[in-house]
């Protein structure tokens, strides 16, 4: 293993932690204010990029590369997310502040 696989793993390991916590947080607030459907996607495209990336390399040499599971796990939450996105699309809550003296 070398060293831009090392960094490749830490890079999906430090992506990957951020999206427990959006998904814990869109399941508690049942709200999706701030989020954009436009990156969830461009991010769920990019892990399936990677996945495949990952895939073809397996194939072409027969190794297998961990950072293959990270793929499939970030890629995995993003798309729950991207389900959430549009399950409570519609529920935006009204800003209390709004429209306030």
């Amino acid at each position: 293993m070398t060293l831009a696989h090392v960094l490749e793993g830490a890079m999906l390991v430090c992506f990957g932690a951020s999206w427990p916590f959006l998904i814990a947080r869109t399941l508690r607030t049942r709200d999706v204010k701030g989020l954009s459907s436009i990156f969830l996607w461009v991010v769920a495209v990019g892990y399936i990029c990677g996945t495949a990336w990952r895939l073809l390399d397996l194939s072409r040499d027969g190794t297998f590369n961990p950072s293959l599971i990270l793929y499939v796990l970030n890629g995995l939450m993003v798309s729950f997310e991207v389900v959430l996105y549009y399950r409570y699309r519609g529920r935006v809550k009204p800003d209390p502040t709004e429209g306030a003296p």
